[in-house]
């Protein structure tokens, strides 16, 4: 199953991880799975590409982990598009969880 676990500082997101493996499908074919990295690994790289900035990202090559950090320093025109993309992640996420909860859920 997968794991998503959201942190916030109040109410903002300041980091998300998202563990093991959803196996809904064989490897290769888990759509669980891909829609999670896709919608996960795609917010990073929209807040990389749109705000500028390197957030802490850490991964594993055999799969199964993948950690977010906000930046710390970042103006407050920045944070918000931060927030506002990590609020979509998680949207898209619990859409997933709502159809496939058997393979992922949400913390």
């Amino acid at each position: 199953m997968l794991r998503v676990n959201i942190i916030r500082d109040q109410r903002k997101i300041v980091s998300f991880s998202i563990t093991g493996h959803a196996e809904s499908g064989p490897y290769g074919q888990d759509l669980v799975c891909a829609a999670v990295t896709a919608v996960s690994f795609g917010t990073v790289n929209a807040i990389e590409e749109l705000c500028q900035v390197e957030p802490e990202v850490e991964t594993r090559e055999d799969g199964g982990y993948f950690t977010f950090k906000t930046p710390s320093s970042v103006s407050e025109q920045t944070s918000e598009k931060i927030q506002l993309l990590l609020e979509g992640m998680l949207v898209a996420l619990k859409s997933i969880e709502r159809d496939y909860g058997q393979y992922i859920k949400i913390n």
